[in-house]
């Protein structure tokens, strides 16, 4: 290869990348709740991606949903939390509208939740700065991003009894 090509060719990825389309996502201030706590509509125009939702379940420095919850048969998580409800059957309980609440902001559904609102930037008693133990000030980034969430919830959908 050429000494120019190798200066081109990360060039011409990244204005491919520019030029590509991004996925449109809802910001986390313009998200629509119902009465119960549910988002109907996707945050994201990609479809969540259960396989990728099962990776933030288990990352500690994203979703860190193992720190709370278990699901029996995720062998490979360790130290699974017993602070949350079992996940196990979580798609057979919830709708995916439901599950979208819940992951979103579970504080809409149940009130006395300890789980953290994972797609919220302000409106926080006590600001913090992700897991991170500072504190921040609001507007905060989400928790979680749009597509993360869409993931999570397309992987909580397929937990069946």
């Amino acid at each position: 290869m050429s000494r120019h090509a190798v200066f081109l060719a990360p060039a011409a990825l990244m204005v491919m990348a520019l030029a590509a389309p991004l996925a449109a996502e809802t910001a986390p201030q313009d998200v629509v709740f119902d009465d119960f706590g549910s988002i109907a509509e996707p945050l994201s125009d990609t479809a969540g991606n259960a396989e990728q939702g099962a990776v933030v379940y288990v990352d500690r420095s994203t979703g860190n949903c193992v720190a709370c919850h278990a699901i029996a048969d995720r062998t490979d998580a360790d130290f699974q939390g017993n602070i949350g409800p079992s996940l196990d059957g979580a798609g057979d309980r919830w709708t995916t509208e439901q599950l979208r609440g819940i992951v979103a902001d579970a504080k809409r559904t149940f009130p006395e939740s300890m789980m953290p609102s994972m797609y919220k930037t302000s409106g926080y008693i006590r600001p913090g700065d992700a897991f991170t133990g500072k504190a921040g000030t609001e507007p905060l980034p989400p928790l979680l991003t749009a597509q993360q969430i869409e993931d999570v919830v397309a992987y909580l959908a397929t937990l069946k009894e």
